[in-house]
């Protein structure tokens, strides 16, 4: 699907046709559409780059001055899949009179750029939007990361008292999602640092300040993940024991409740054996060996609960 959208007085319009200054946003696109961005002067290669799922950020730079920047951005897929936050490629085009994005997948950060919900986008000002791209891109990993450490802490809660390992896997999930947004992160980088030393395009002072907001912004995800990351390894480390602890303690019990329930049934048993015994023709001969039973019961049970063994 290709939409062309414009910054105008009365906010981001779309339009039907490329002019100068428009944005083109590219969503997986079929091949008839391939072929039609390439008839605006588009290399192949940088439609297709981030088609490809497990494409690596990067940047190129083609004779005629058209450049790409691809970067991996955050993706939420649902909490139902293995990996419910993972990445995908975000490719940035900069031609002569227009801005182009490509990316396999709807995401939230094309959507806010696309129904205008990011102050000051100007379509016109490639540069400033590419920078405004990277930034929320950093944004959205921090934002997802809190939605990660708030899911964690609901599932260490059920972890505590948990005997099962449903919530381990749970984990698991949500570790899985970080080591992707950490490789995703130090890749994304890489093509910062190439835009600060390698002077890609033209900025200006604000554009300078703003890439520096960027890479900091990326930094500071960088660390934030990896702390999440830490702790969550740490975390399931500990509750894998926590788990067969809670399942030791289970099978204590049953079996202190075993033999405690086993005792009666030994004594009923030694006195229901076909053999005479004394005071068996008493009418309180079955009121004392029910005494003896409940007796010997109580004794176990008290000294079951002094070793702490129920």
């Amino acid at each position: 699907m290709i939409t062309y959208l414009k910054s105008t007085e009365n906010g981001l319009e779309q339009l039907e046709t490329v002019t100068s200054g428009v944005w083109i946003n590219v969503i997986d696109p079929t091949t008839d559409e391939i072929e039609e961005l390439t008839h605006l002067g588009i290399p192949m290669d940088f439609i297709t780059y981030p088609l490809d799922i497990d494409e690596r950020p990067r940047t190129e730079r083609e004779d005629d001055g058209t450049t790409l920047i691809l970067i991996r951005i955050p993706y939420f897929q649902g909490t139902r899949v293995d990996v419910p936050f993972t990445t995908i490629p975000l490719g940035v085009v900069l031609a002569e009179n227009f801005i182009l994005t490509v990316c396999r997948r709807p995401n939230e950060i094309i959507q806010e750029f696309a129904g205008g919900k990011v102050r000051g986008l100007s379509t016109s000002k490639r540069n400033r939007f590419v920078l405004r791209v990277l930034l929320n891109t950093a944004n959205k990993y921090l934002a997802y990361l809190r939605e990660i450490d708030k899911t964690v802490d609901v599932l260490e809660d059920q972890l505590q008292a948990s005997m099962r390992n449903k919530e381990v896997m749970e984990l698991l999930k949500y570790q899985k999602s970080l080591v992707y947004f950490t490789t995703a992160l130090k890749s994304n980088e890489l093509v910062l640092e190439r835009l600060q030393r390698g002077q890609l395009f033209h900025m200006y002072p604000d554009d300078e300040d703003l890439l520096e907001d960027v890479i900091t912004e990326n930094q500071q995800a960088i660390e934030m993940i990896n702390i999440s990351n830490n702790i969550l390894s740490s975390m399931m480390d500990a509750f894998a024991s926590i788990i067969s602890n809670n399942l030791n303690v289970v099978m204590k019990f049953l079996a202190s409740v075993t033999i405690v329930l086993n005792l009666p049934t030994i004594v009923t048993s030694f006195f229901g054996m076909n053999v005479g015994f004394p005071f068996q023709n008493q009418p309180w001969a079955y009121l004392a060996i029910l005494a003896v039973a409940i007796l010997l019961s109580t004794v176990v049970v008290v000294i079951f609960v002094k070793r702490d063994w129920f």
